[in-house]
């Protein structure tokens, strides 16, 4: 793999600015769509939402964070909980005070200081969570790069395999710019594989047109259609049982964010929350969250799949970030090329992914190991092993919060929780 090819701070020159950014845009649209086409709300918009809200994100952080922020998967049992109770404009008033939420704590660690993070989240702590992190995401590749509506497929395998040497021999063999664009030329190369293949073999024919034909070229992303093809703008509404639900799961989602702010800084080789400061990233993922409920979106959050975009090209500039938030908020405005997107194949995805979450497991063990994490130590090898079962075993804190709601705290953020309160409470010496 090449050195570091440009800093957060640098801007590459346009022709190459453009298709790095798109690679970013490739890498987030998957998950960023997924959430509202489970939730019931719109794609376009949660692309609108996902754009804009990094920007947002981007210029309260100084321009000094190159993260992307796509649809919360946390949230995705609040959203369809309040909805099918209350209604979706709830489920946005809810998601509008998670957000404030998430600035309500910002605005204490800005007072109180963090030193108190770097007692609770030491190498050991941070390095675990950032290895659960990747490996929680590994069921989901492994399902898109072996499956095809849920049955064993040999043609999805060989997709995915195919675009997964295609991005391996890019990140390899190939030493000039386009080693920088693995992804995306991987992505490319399934997607013509596929193409391809349907033509040979036409029972085998995964990828479908007839969407990309049916949708207009440009439309107001943040209008929602009404079953009589009409269209509005879904007004937030407020209720005290929506807002408490997103408020506690945003609790959760606050100590991803925490790994994944950890994560990042461990991948650009910067120290995050001293610069620009854990109070600004909380911020604007916070009002970045707010935003898009203001707008009918999915919650926002930072993304791994992007994270592990910069693990391989070593490309950590915001301008390339910045551009990709761009690129997608255009797209939100072109239903046509977001049908074209969308056409991708999940073997493809799947093929992607398998490296993508991988390099964020990998630099997990990288932070250990260049932290010098001592493993003969009981004490790190306790902490390590129960933060890595809990989170990829899939642990859950549940509770009924009403009726109709089961609040759940799981998987990263749990492990996170449970991995800090092991460090506080376990002697330093415990051989």
């Amino acid at each position: 793999m090449s050195a570091q090819f440009y800093g957060p701070s640098d801007k590459p020159p346009l022709k190459k600015w453009i298709p790095l950014s798109f690679q970013h845009v490739f890498a987030m649209f998957g998950a960023t769509v997924l959430v509202p086409l489970l939730t019931g709300l719109s794609t376009s918009t949660a692309l609108f939402t996902a754009g804009t809200g990094t920007l947002l994100y981007s210029l309260v952080t100084k321009a000094k964070v190159p993260a992307f922020l796509g649809s919360s998967f946390a949230f995705i049992p609040a959203l369809i909980g309040i909805s099918q109770a209350y209604g979706a404009p709830y489920a946005m008033g809810g998601a509008i005070f998670a957000g404030i939420f998430y600035c309500i704590i910002a605005i204490i660690i800005r007072f109180a200081g963090k030193d108190w993070i770097d007692r609770a989240l030491p190498p050991v702590v941070i390095g675990s969570v950032i290895i659960v992190i990747g490996l929680c995401l590994a069921p989901t590749a492994i399902n898109e790069a072996f499956y095809i509506n849920n049955e064993y497929s040999l043609v999805a395998l060989s997709i995915a395999a195919v675009t997964l040497c295609v991005a391996i021999i890019m990140i390899v063999f190939i030493r000039s710019f386009f080693n920088t664009l693995a992804i995306l030329i991987g992505l490319l190369g399934g997607y013509i594989f596929t193409l391809i293949m349907g033509i040979f073999f036409p029972a085998y024919r995964l990828i479908d047109f007839s969407g990309v034909r049916a949708a207009k070229w440009f439309a107001l992303p943040f209008l929602q259609t009404a079953a009589d093809g009409s269209t509005f703008w879904m007004a937030p509404k407020f209720n005290l049982v929506a807002i408490l639900t997103f408020v506690i799961v945003s609790i959760s989602t606050i100590c991803e964010h925490l790994g994944d702010t950890l994560t990042t800084s461990k991948v650009v080789g910067k120290d995050f929350y001293k610069d620009p400061g854990l109070h600004r990233t909380l911020i604007g993922d916070g009002l970045a969250t707010a935003w898009a409920a203001v707008w009918g979106g999915p919650p926002n959050t930072t993304y791994g799949e992007n994270i592990g975009v910069m693990v391989i090209t070593k490309v950590y500039s915001v301008w390339v970030i910045g551009g990709a938030a761009v690129i997608a908020v255009l797209l939100s405005f072109c239903q046509k090329f977001g049908a074209l997107i969308q056409t991708i194949p999940t073997p493809v995805l799947g093929g992607i992914c398998t490296l993508l979450y991988g390099l964020i497991a990998s630099s997990g063990l990288r932070t250990i190991f260049d932290a010098g994490v001592d493993y003969t130590d009981k004490r790190n090898l306790t902490i390590s092993s129960v933060i890595m079962v809990i989170g990829i075993g899939g642990g859950a804190l549940q509770f009924n919060i009403g009726p109709d709601f089961k609040f759940s705290l799981g998987g990263v953020a749990l492990a996170t929780i449970v991995g800090i309160v092991l460090n506080l409470i376990i002697p330093k010496k415990a051989n």
